[in-house]
Parts: structure tokens; C-alpha cells; sequence
């Protein structure tokens, strides 16, 4: 998985944007020789198709039909059906107040994006006036302005997987060391966007990235190329960490913390990708006979390069994909976002722990309350609650899908990385706002 829940909010090329965007800092030679190629690639994007790989960017807003009809997304692959609150399983014996700090703090972007507006303007005002102490009050919001969907999957599926992610703790220093070698880096200048879909419409959220190489633009490098010196990436270091491992996972998680020698924190969150496809080390291992099914987790992988030092770099270069990271600026004192303490997800907010998922957005609306009902990891013990979509991820595809947000440290890391169970997803939706395609 990536995250295998990437967050990858504000940092991917919208359709606003140009139709080659460099990541910021870019320079003007940059700008003008992208805009020169953008002709070029009119003519040749279906061959991109074969010759890179796509980025699906997850939207940054929901994609809504004209205020008078808000919709879900026009390529929806999903079925909702329509169902009672006696028909979610552990709905009553739910602390719904305890996701009310994540329904509170996703209003301000769904208001703010006039795609969302629509569907959100109303519902989020009502918000401003409940109670949250008053866990009834809460419970009845919910009852009282909203309608739960059973979510099935084109093929009429109710039950899909749903992983974990967290946020790790690293150790790290800004200047390199003897201890701290491993670098973070931000986006590299030469690294490019190129919007598709901005040269043909029926080529609608397909991205590469890219660079330029003379006149041409081509596939931007791999991990392999980027670990190797090709990448233009000199001068662009975050951080430097300790362990190229736990560097690794944390690109997979997508955000997290580096506790530096002065006693300060510093948070770094997804900027963005180099392009190329995950590919999971953990099946590499196991498919070489390296290592079981059973043991193949993050804490087995971490076992394994211990164990085989000279093999990890190579390991490691089986995923081509790298990602590139920016500093996350802490949350002003006393609001809500520093109160929930979290990373920031796709739509532009902290992740409130154990109440926050990773969804597919072509099926679930960004920023929506969603009603999950699965097992706590390894065991059968239900875990049913309230959560709210408001994350992505590179592996998170299908409608009954999740990502389940375990929060911050090691505890939450080795439920995250033991988690893989069947659930089941109910949508839950304003009242009165369509729900369909345009």
C-alpha cells in the first residue's frame, strides 16, 4: 500500500494550472521550455499512456453538478442504496461525538471550494451551533440532516479490505552527519506535471510527471536513478534520517515526524511523486521465498534488512516510486487543527486519530462522514464507528475500500501494520442534496 495512503492534497497540478506545471521554484527557463513543449505533447499523449505511468491525482474538491443539483463524481464506480440508522451495525453504542472534531474542521475547505459548497454550505452551518458536550445533541445532527448509504462496488459487492496507516516517529538531524545520512528531499526543480487531460478531454485525471531532456519530455527518473545521482536533487534535502528503512516506510505512510538532536519536532507531509507505480517490497519478499505472508509486514521487512544490510538498497530499488516531502508549519495555538494534533490529509486538514480513512474518491466524496464497520486487526472484534474520508492513497482503489487513520507513534504502527480486514462502508450523506451522477 502507499500509504499506502499518500497524501497528496495540494501539491498535484489541478485543471487550473498550466498545462506543463513545474513544482515550485522551478525556474523561468524551466516555465518557457515547458510551455514550448505543450504543442508536442497534443500530438503524442496517447502515447504517454503506454510510455509512463498515469497519476491519478486525488481532487482536491468533489466534483459536483451546478449548485441547484450537486452530484458524486461522473465516473462513478460504486452502487449506494439507501438505508435506515438501525441498519448500520453498532451505530447506537457509537461515540459519534468523538468524530466531531473531523466533521467541524473539513467544513471550512468543503464550504470554501465552490464545487462542495453546494452540498456542505447548509449542513456545516447547522454544525456551528450543536453542542459537541451534549454527545446526544451530536448523535441527533447526524439522524436529523443526514441520509446513511450502503456503499456496494459496480459489481453489487458490499464488502471490501480495509488496511491501516499512521504517522511514524523518526530520529533526524537538518545538517548531514555519521549517524544521519539518509535524506528527505523536497520536489526537485526539474521535476514536471503534465495535466493530460488539458490536451484532451477524454484523457480526464490522467497526470504524468516528467522532465525535460532537450527538446523532449520524458518519464521523470526512477527511485533507482534518484538513489544513483541522476536526479537534479543536490541542494534539496528536508531532513537527514538514520535509517534508509524507516525512510522508506515513511514515504509510504506519507507524512510524519523527525525529533531532531535540539529537542524540536519537525513535521514533514507528501509534496510529491516521482510518477512511477508502487511496487510492494514486501510481495518482492515474498515471492523470492525471503519471507512468509505471515511475516511480510513492516516490522518483518524491518527484521530482514537488519539482517541483510548489503541486499537493502537493491530491495528497496524494486519500488520505483519515490516521493519527495515539504515541512508541515505546526497549527497556530489553541485552534481546533493543533487540538487534533495530526497529519495533514488530501483535503487540507489535520487527521483526527482513529476517526479519520483513506478512501477512493472516485466512489467516496472527499471530506464525507463515513459509517465503517470492520474488525479490529488480527482478531474479530468489531470495530464500528464514525470516521470521516479525508485522506487518499496511491493503493486505495475500489468503492468498499479504506485506509483506517491509527494516529501518531509505534502502538499505532503495529496495529496499522497488521491490519488487513474485511469491512463495510455506509455513506452518509446530506439530506436533500443529490446523490448520482450528473
Amino acid at each position: 500500500m502507499v500509504h499506502a495512503t499518500m497524501s497528496t492534497a495540494s501539491s498535484s497540478a489541478t485543471s487550473a494550472s498550466s498545462r506543463i506545471q513545474p513544482t515550485p521554484r522551478c525556474s523561468d527557463h524551466r516555465r518557457r521550455a515547458g510551455r514550448r513543449l505543450v504543442a508536442g505533447l497534443a500530438a503524442c499523449a496517447a502515447l504517454w499512456l503506454s510510455s509512463c505511468t498515469t497519476v491519478a491525482p486525488p481532487p482536491a474538491e468533489i466534483t459536483t453538478a451546478p449548485p441547484a443539483a450537486p452530484a458524486l463524481p461522473p465516473s462513478l464506480p460504486a452502487q449506494f442504496v439507501a438505508v435506515d440508522w438501525a441498519a448500520l451495525p453498532g451505530w447506537p453504542d457509537d461515540d459519534v461525538a468523538a468524530a466531531w472534531p473531523a466533521f467541524r474542521v473539513g467544513c471550512p475547505a468543503l464550504v470554501a471550494a465552490p464545487a462542495t459548497r453546494p452540498a456542505w454550505q447548509r449542513v456545516c452551518d447547522l454544525g456551528a451551533s450543536v453542542d459537541a458536550r451534549q454527545r446526544g445533541e451530536v448523535r441527533a445532527f447526524f439522524e436529523r440532516h443526514f441520509t446513511p448509504y450502503a456503499v456496494r462496488g459496480a459489481d453489487g459487492r458490499d464488502t471490501g479490505m480495509v488496511t491501516g496507516y499512521y504517522e511514524p516517529l523518526l530520529l533526524g538531524s537538518r545538517a548531514r552527519t555519521g549517524r544521519f545520512g539518509v535524506a528527505l528531499y523536497a520536489p526537485p526543480d526539474d521535476l514536471l506535471t503534465v495535466d493530460l487531460a488539458a490536451l484532451h478531454p477524454e484523457l480526464k485525471d490522467k497526470r504524468v510527471r516528467a522532465r525535460v531532456e532537450g527538446r523532449r519530455v520524458v518519464p521523470y527518473w526512477t527511485r533507482s536513478e534518484i538513489t544513483a545521482g541522476a536526479a537534479a536533487v543536490a541542494g534539496r534535502e528536508l531532513v537527514w534520517v538514520e535509517n534508509p528503512v524507516e525512510a522508506f516506510f515513511l514515504e509510504i505512510q506519507g507524512s510524519g515526524r523527525v525529533a531532531l538532536a535540539d529537542g524540536s519536532v519537525m513535521r514533514v507531509g507528501y509534496a510529491d511523486q516521482n510518477g512511477h507505480p508502487y511496487r510492494s517490497i514486501g510481495r518482492v519478499l515474498i515471492e523470492r521465498g525471503d519471507l512468509t505472508p505471515e511475516r511480510a509486514s513492516m516490522q518483518g521487512i524491518r527484521d530482514w534488512g537488519r539482517r541483510n544490510p548489503d541486499k537493502l538498497p537493491a530491495l528497496l530499488n524494486e519500488n520505483p516510486s519515490f516521493v519527495f516531502f515539504r515541512e508541515v508549519p505546526p497549527p497556530a495555538r489553541g485552534s481546533l487543527e493543533a487540538a487534533i494534533d495530526g497529519p495533514i490529509g488530501t483535503l487540507g486538514v489535520p487527521l483526527l486519530r482513529e476517526r479519520t480513512i483513506a478512501v477512493d474518491t472516485r466512489s467516496i466524496p472527499l471530506g464525507a462522514p463515513v459509517f465503517l464497520a470492520t474488525t479490529h486487526p488480527l482478531t474479530t472484534r468489531p470495530l464500528q464507528r464514525l470516521v470521516l474520508a479525508q485522506d487518499t492513497g496511491g493503493a486505495i482503489r475500489g468503492a468498499v475500500r479504506a485506509d483506517y487513520f491509527w494516529g501518531f507513534g509505534d502502538a499505532a504502527g503495529r496495529e496499522a501494520g497488521r491490519m488487513r480486514q474485511d469491512g463495510r462502508m455506509w455513506l452518509i450523506w446530506p439530506k436533500d442534496v443529490p446523490l448520482g451522477r450528473p
